[in-house]
């Protein structure tokens, strides 16, 4: 069924004027906090506890915030004002524009391309299609993380050719491509290329990809099976479940979501003065995509190839990936000689943005007699679509897989995935990225225990949560947390949400017409711990800093935080700091932004450049009042001779070193140094508890959710701000997915009929209530930050989270598990299809 926008039961379409401000964040105030405690003798981390009520840091005495302090946004002038500064904004001499043809079918073969009539057409300058790229040696766009399956061979890996190669396999999968002279003649001429298709069969469901009768996509891949890959070791689990004194099975769909950025996808292609590819394009990270380009696809040096991200209006992921247009605006840039750009249209981003989750999954849980979980065991299927995209087997394996045992003492873990293929737009990596899935169906699995069994959820999660004493611990995953009080965070949680107090409510709504449920999501994530980052700092006479680091904002606040870090370590004024990322020609390496990275390793590598750059300031302010380095201290922004009350500031010893011409060798020009950071081998693991109470009308089915409430360690937390604003974003992500968005592929014709926002249904202001967020601090130990990342976790701890208290409601009908998303009219068949049970005494 189609998911619209208007809800049943409702009237005209609501529209609401912005995200509600969450009461706990608008009760924000600069203020001093303690100092978190001393580690315990056992060796676990402190944990410390951090509302967004109470932000955990001073003022300096300059007046700069630093690391701690919740600070206002630096960057939102600029944007809030129309000086950003998007792909689309850029326009360059003598630019053309490019439009696709898109195949209008699932599976089809190409019996020809006529676009002789479109070349006739007004303004047309060329028209390409794979035949043009062929011969100029133009390569596939490769996949880049070739997981290795049971049998230790990669996945099969089929062309993802920048234009169809004989075949289409997908709606939208690109045919050919117009230059024009307009955007308007680009898309006029688009219409006249006339391709022959002759239908071939499709196959769009997950579940059904391996059947016999479905077609084969791709000759190197028999079955549709890209890859077969499997982690845990299967023989202690079987045991497990043979000896177990209750097996809980539940089978349950993780369902496929658009990415839908705020900003389209884009791109502007040309070759600069020097000969050399120069692309613009919003993206989650130049460096990479630079490296791709060139090595992999032209085949040229990655000195030949510039790329450019301006600001960016959202990724989620969604943006890390390599896409045909990127290529395409560089080749005809390159065949003629001008300018070629291609902003992309919300239809198009439906048909062709790499999508996000979909896999089906078989979820087993075993315990003992005492309730003790004893092994997990998980059978997936995931969609690949189409074609497997830069990163597409390793969501659904190695980052889904490492997370399979959640935050539980379980001894005894395996899980197996298939990867396959089908006539649908390929999958990759979306806000989580495999974390979301796992902590999906481990915390519904849960729950559907403790109900099967008798238990309250909560009891059931206490008696298995691995204890702060036993760190590290390393999961039969393989993965190994450092740190975590998962009990304290949860039972901080429930209090907050009053827990105890649920029984009363129920009974309350239920006079009132209304099915009342809680549900609770206990989650953990890796994060963190990808690649390496530079960072070039450079200050200034007046006072002020110029940072290029190599990550890259997607809207996230980067530059306020790295100014926090510059403030906290030199006092430098977060005002006066000029953060610039996204210019592959700036530094030589740089990661970019996914995975919840940017702070730890940018953050990691901007604090080396500054500590270089503080290094030769010393010796610089040394020369100046004619003293040993050694002997100087520095606090506050100010060098001082020690025991005197000789001073000199940061800003004049900048200002000295560009200007003054007595400087020995060394020491003389700007203080400017590059610092890098290669991230530690291990991950972080961000854990917390989100708390969703909602109400169903017992009548229409419609759902509100009435109270959310999250507890979260993200170990030392730089900005709380920021951290909230992650956490609201992610959790209006996850609650679209749990009720509201659903990627929808016809079976009978493989059409997508999710393709607008008339029939794809995202999340609005007055479907969310005011989330109340609380930090506890419980620093991680493998980094000397003790930051464990924040970007993905509120769409990680949603989910499960809503539909928790969803089949809580739902009690009263029997409904052991309802899919996401669970619409009402879902909820209303749920509850049709059984009579009430008799409401316990």
């Amino acid at each position: 069924m189609v998911n619209r926008n208007r809800r049943p039961g409702q009237g005209a379409v609501r529209r609401p004027t912005g995200f509600p401000v969450p009461a706990g964040l608008r009760r924000i105030a600069p203020g001093p906090f303690p100092e978190s405690p001393a580690r315990p003798s056992n060796g676990a981390p402190a944990p410390h506890l951090l509302s967004t009520v109470r932000p955990r840091s001073t003022r300096n005495a300059m007046g700069q915030f630093g690391v701690g302090q919740a600070v206002r946004r630096i960057e939102d002038a600029r944007l809030l004002t129309g000086a950003g500064r998007y792909t689309d904004d850029i326009n360059l001499d003598g630019q053309v524009y490019l439009a696709l043809v898109r195949s209008p079918h699932a599976h089809a073969e190409i019996k020809g391309i006529d676009a002789g009539e479109a070349k006739q057409a007004d303004g047309v300058l060329a028209v390409y299609t794979i035949a043009e790229l062929d011969a100029a040696g133009i390569q596939d766009i490769p996949c880049i993380a070739p997981i290795p399956g049971k049998d230790g061979k990669p996945p099969k890996m089929p062309g993802h050719p920048v234009l169809a190669r004989g075949r289409v396999r997908h709606v939208g999968d690109p045919v050919a491509a117009v230059i024009t002279e307009t955007p308007e003649q680009a898309k006029d001429a688009a219409e006249l290329v006339d391709v022959d298709y002759e239908m071939l069969d499709h196959v769009v469901e997950t579940d059904r990809a391996m059947d016999p009768d479905v077609p084969q996509l791709h000759e190197i891949a028999p079955n549709n099976l890209a890859l077969d890959w499997g982690i845990g070791d299967d023989e202690p689990v079987q045991q497990a479940f043979r000896e177990a004194a209750h097996v809980t099975r539940l089978k349950m769909i993780n369902n496929r979501v658009v990415a839908n950025s705020m900003e389209p996808r884009g791109a502007l292609g040309a070759i600069d003065d020097r000969g050399r590819y120069t692309l613009h394009t919003s993206s989650q990270g130049s460096h990479g995509l630079r490296d791709q380009i060139a090595e992999k696809v032209l085949q040229v040096g990655k000195d030949q190839v510039h790329v450019v991200t301006p600001d960016v209006g959202g990724g989620f992921g969604m943006k890390i990936f390599l896409y045909s247009e990127q290529i395409l605006v560089l080749y005809a840039a390159k065949q003629l000689g001008r300018p070629v750009k291609w902003i992309g249209e919300r239809t198009e981003a439906f048909q062709s943005d790499d999508q996000g989750r979909d896999q089906v999954a078989t979820v087993e849980l075993a315990l003992d007699a005492e309730h003790r979980m004893t092994a997990i065991r998980v059978s997936s299927t995931a969609n690949m679509g189409a074609y497997l995209s830069n990163a597409g087997p390793y969501i659904p394996t190695d980052s889904m897989g490492k997370m399979l045992c959640g935050l539980y003492r379980i001894p005894a873990m395996y899980c197996e995935v298939k990867c396959v293929f089908t006539n649908t737009v390929p999958v990759d990596a979306y806000r989580g990225a495999g974390r979301p899935e796992a902590a999906y169906f481990v915390e519904r699995i849960v729950d559907a225990t403790a109900r099967e069994v008798g238990i309250d959820p909560a009891e059931l999660r206490r008696r298995n949560f691995i204890a702060p004493e036993e760190m590290p611990w390393t999961t039969p995953a393989g993965a190994t947390y450092d740190s975590g009080e998962f009990e304290r965070i949860m039972n901080r949680a429930l209090e907050t949400a009053d827990y105890a107090g649920l029984a009363e409510r129920k009974r309350a709504a239920e006079r009132r017409g209304k099915l009342l449920g809680l549900g609770f999501s206990c989650y953990v994530e890796a994060c963190g711990s990808i690649g390496s980052d530079d960072a070039r700092l450079t200050l200034d006479g007046d006072g002020g800093a110029t940072l290029v680091v190599g990550t890259q904002t997607n809207g996230q606040g980067h530059a306020t935080a790295y100014a926090q870090l510059l403030s906290d370590r030199l006092a430098i004024d977060p005002d006066k700091v000029r953060v610039r990322q996204g210019d592959s020609d700036d530094l030589p390496n740089g990661g970019g932004t996914m995975g919840s990275r940017s702070l730890l390793v940018g953050g990691g590598a901007t604090g080396a450049a500054a500590d270089q750059v503080l290094e030769r300031a010393k010796k610089v302010a040394g020369h100046m009042m004619e003293v040993a380095p050694a002997d100087l201290e520095f606090e506050e922004g100010v060098f001082t001779v020690a025991g005197t009350d000789k001073t000199v500031t940061l800003t004049e010893v900048a200002k000295a070193a560009a200007e003054r011409d007595d400087l020995p060798d060394d020491l003389a020009g700007p203080l400017e140094e590059t610092g890098h950071y290669d991230s530690p081998d291990e991950m972080t693991y961000p854990n917390g508890c989100h708390v969703c109470e909602l109400e169903v009308d017992a009548e229409t089915a419609t759902l509100e959710l009435i109270r959310y409430v999250v507890v979260d360690d993200f170990g030392k937390v730089v900005n709380p701000m920021l951290v909230s604003g992650q956490i609201h974003g992610g959790i209006a992500q996850g609650v679209g997915q749990a009720l509201l968005e659903h990627t929808v592929y016809e079976a009978d014709s493989g059409q997508l009929v999710t393709a607008t926002y008339q029939d794809y249904t995202m999340p609005r202001a007055d479907d969310l209530p005011e989330i109340e967020i609380e930090f506890v601090e419980v620093p991680c130990i493998t980094n000397p930050f003790g930051i464990k990342g924040a970007g993905e976790a509120g769409a990680i701890g949603a989910p499960p989270a809503v539909i928790n208290a969803l089949v809580d409601a739902l009690q009263p009908f029997g409904v052991a598990h309802i899919d996401m998303p669970a619409t009402a009219e879902k909820i209303w068949q749920a509850m049709a299809a059984t009579a009430p049970k008799e409401a316990a005494e």
